[in-house]
């Protein structure tokens, strides 16, 4: 455990980014110690980007990304600064409005009640 935490620590200081120092901190314990079979440091890395719900994010970016080259985005916020760009303190609101616009379109009901 002192190996871990000495080469982390050792890494962080030299300035080698965080998820570097923590991959090659990971990988020297498991090379001098031993205690698990090659494969399972594998399957575990894999394992952790491996979930469903993290296939979200790249499509939520590329939603986003499609919606501003067709000049929807510009289009709703259009519509929310003269729905209430007028008011004091129109650009929050604007900002809010435009957020329940997209949580409306996504048709999911979990971004309905964050949005």
């Amino acid at each position: 455990m002192l190996l871990l935490i000495g080469a982390f620590l050792v890494l962080m200081l030299v300035g080698v980014p965080v998820a570097v120092s923590m991959a090659v901190s990971s990988l020297l314990y498991l090379v001098f110690y031993g205690v698990a079979p090659d494969i399972i440091a594998a399957q575990r890395m894999i394992a952790g980007v491996e979930s469903f719900p993290l296939l979200a994010v790249p499509f939520f970016i590329f939603a986003g990304n499609l919606m501003n080259i067709a000049g929807v985005t510009g289009r709703i916020y259009s519509f929310a600064l003269a729905l209430v760009g007028w008011m004091k303190g129109g650009l929050a609101q604007v900002n809010i409005v435009g957020s329940v616009v997209f949580a409306g379109m996504s048709g999911a009901a979990l971004a309905d009640a964050a949005g």
